[in-house]
């Protein structure tokens, strides 16, 4: 019988692809436990750099520094993209993408000139394909190398700013909430903005500096751009590898409820084929 070979020949192709999605399920959950730990681990000192920097300047009064001056530049816009180079992760791509065009978009009708720096295949390729301009675009990302890369990143746009190469920097990435949540994030990253809470600019009381305030913001103002730069990357990769995860699960479970379903109408189908056999059979020795 024709359909009940199509049949078992699809139950074989079904479980085939059950395994490998199974199989990327469980790869995907080790390198989550990894990427969620880093993540995890590097938040506190952001959130402790960030508590510090607001109270040096609550307590150093105005203090000027180049990384928070305005550049005098009102054209260009920097937005750095970060997405995955691989796909079968769920929309985890995908609605960053959608809301980054828009996004864009906005910027290019307000009159900007938008300069986009990609990291990660899937959105080099998405802008590509619809005709935007690429200034850099990096793929193949290490994230033992992701470090290394944040700072090369901040190097050059701080750079750039003493140069008054653009108006202000957006960083775009998939923020880590948990393994089923992972929010698009817009985030300006320069010229960078001191605004602290009223905690933690008064919390800790008075102090002297020495050196001074200036010199102290001189310092850490850089840190905190290449923690901010290097927390994205982070939360991209833990966002990546939760998204696949959950997409895989959900294909496992698929691709099970479908062996289910195939296997009801096979053995339906056998069945129908041996009961007209033997009504055949049947029918013959009557004739006889």
């Amino acid at each position: 019988m024709a359909s009940l070979r199509d049949t078992r020949r699809r139950i074989t192709s079904v479980k085939n692809t059950r395994q490998i999605t199974r199989a990327m399920k469980l790869v995907a959950g080790a390198k989550l436990r990894r990427a969620t730990d880093a993540a995890m681990a590097a938040k506190p000192y952001q959130e402790t750099l960030n508590r510090v920097l607001a109270r040096v300047t609550a307590n150093a009064g105005e203090v000027e520094h180049p990384l928070l001056n305005t550049p005098n530049n009102t054209t260009d816009v920097i937005v750095v993209l970060l997405t995955s180079d691989r796909g079968l992760c769920g929309a985890f791509n995908s609605q960053l993408l959608r809301s980054v065009q828009t996004d864009i978009d906005a910027l290019i009708a307000d009159g900007k000139n938008v300069r986009l720096v990609a990291f990660g295949k899937k959105g080099v390729a998405h802008f590509r394909n619809r005709g935007y301009a690429i200034e850099d675009a990096t793929v193949d990302l290490d994230p033992d190398s992701y470090a290394d890369e944040a700072d090369k990143l901040a190097d050059r746009l701080v750079a750039e700013m003493a140069k008054d190469g653009f108006e202000r920097v957006i960083v775009a990435y998939n923020e880590y909430r948990s393994v089923m949540v992972q929010d698009p994030a817009f985030k300006t990253v320069l010229p960078m903005s001191l605004s602290g809470g009223e905690e933690d600019a008064a919390g800790g009381g008075d102090f002297l500096y020495e050196p001074d305030g200036g010199e102290i913001l001189g310092r850490l103002l850089p840190m905190a751009l290449r923690t901010q730069l290097f927390q994205a990357f982070l939360e991209t990769q833990a966002g990546e590898q939760a998204a696949r995860m959950a997409a895989m699960d959900n294909a496992t479970r698929n691709a099970s409820e479908l062996i289910d379903s195939l296997t009801l109408v096979y053995n339906r189908a056998r069945q129908a084929a041996i009961t007209t056999e033997l009504t055949e059979i049947v029918s013959g020795a009557e004739a006889l």
